[in-house]
């Protein structure tokens, strides 16, 4: 072959390669965080870039631009920390609301509970009932009114339409003053405690509890200390543990003796029947195993008392006492 063919042979070979690897790299895709970029051509639109539409503005008798209206949106914002949190409900009529819960009385509160948590025949919480939650205008409650859950075991119970639509009505109502998870429906009533005898309550007092606390010594002025009366009827129920843990009458110790003559004391900090382990008064911590009887355990719970007590109080007891603590100012 003569040299100059051989010549433009390669010449010819090397163009193809370099035209091929070029392709190659043309359509692979961009390394991560390495922009790849296309000179467009002239007049060409760039491939896959669509372009933008161009609002044209509606013009006002006179010349002047009319403003664009805003496209409405159906969704209502959630109520924040709902039990179900959906849209707010549209308040109901409160005629209909009314007949509905009378009617509710009669035809559902067996089954459904007068609160709507479940009664006596073992009707299912209407709270937590898909149907009751996303009822809107009794279109998911009423057909069951009707009977559409017979298979089920809810029977048809003879409303009419009208009936049936006041009692969906009262069961929205109710659903509608859900606040949290665990919470009620409706108002949140405070709790009065204070519905005993306070002469009955300081007798009962002299009796049991004098001979450990005295009202003119540390429960002097305690209904200052808690002054909410439910705070105070369980402080002195549990012993006043959760408000004096660092007290040092108040810890709980432990005596292990594990020889004649030889006792380790200090605070507990945990027992079972294998191991019983304590906090030395110099800071350190020790462990026993236990084997039945050996090493010998004996606690010291200032608080025991309390604890034997909890067995013997009935709620006559508590309120008298507690009506009778609230006095101590």
């Amino acid at each position: 072959m003569p040299a100059s063919f051989r010549s433009k042979a390669a010449t010819t070979g090397f163009a193809l390669a370099a035209l091929s690897l070029a392709c190659v790299l043309g359509n692979r895709p961009a390394a991560s965080g390495q922009a790849t970029q296309t000179a467009p051509m002239t007049g060409a639109t760039p491939p896959n870039k669509a372009t933008p539409p161009t609002a044209t503005p509606q013009v006002a008798p006179g010349g002047a631009s009319a403003p664009q209206a805003t496209p409405a949106t159906a969704t209502t914002p959630p109520r924040p920390g709902a039990f179900n949190a959906g849209a707010a409900r549209a308040p109901e009529d409160p005629a209909q609301v009314e007949r509905g819960k009378t009617l509710y009385g009669l035809s559902c509160q067996a089954c459904h509970g007068q609160d709507l948590r479940g009664g006596d025949m073992g009707g299912p919480n209407l709270l937590r009932s898909q149907v009751a939650l996303s009822d809107q205008h009794g279109e998911l409650i009423t057909p069951i009114i009707h009977g559409a859950r017979q298979a089920q075991g809810m029977p048809n119970i003879g409303l009419n339409d009208a009936d049936a639509q006041a009692v969906a009505a009262y069961v929205r109502s109710v659903v509608g003053t859900i606040k949290g998870q665990g919470m009620p429906p409706g108002e949140l009533k405070a709790l009065n405690v204070v519905v005993g005898d306070a002469h009955r309550g300081q007798t009962y007092f002299d009796q049991h509890c004098e001979r450990c606390h005295s009202p003119s010594g540390e429960f002097a002025h305690i209904a200052d200390k808690y002054s909410e009366p439910k705070t105070l009827q369980a402080r002195w129920l549990a012993g006043g543990r959760s408000t004096a843990l660092d007290a040092p009458g108040n810890k709980t110790t432990v005596s292990v003796t594990t020889a004649p003559s030889q006792t380790v004391s200090g605070g507990l900090l945990h027992i079972d029947d294998f191991l019983v382990s304590l906090h030395l008064p110099d800071g350190t911590e020790q462990s026993f195993k236990r084997r039945g009887n050996v090493p010998e355990v004996v606690i010291h719970d200032p608080l025991q008392a309390h604890r034997d007590m909890l067995s013997k109080y009935n709620d006559k007891d508590i309120h008298d006492v507690t009506a009778y603590l609230v006095t101590l100012k």
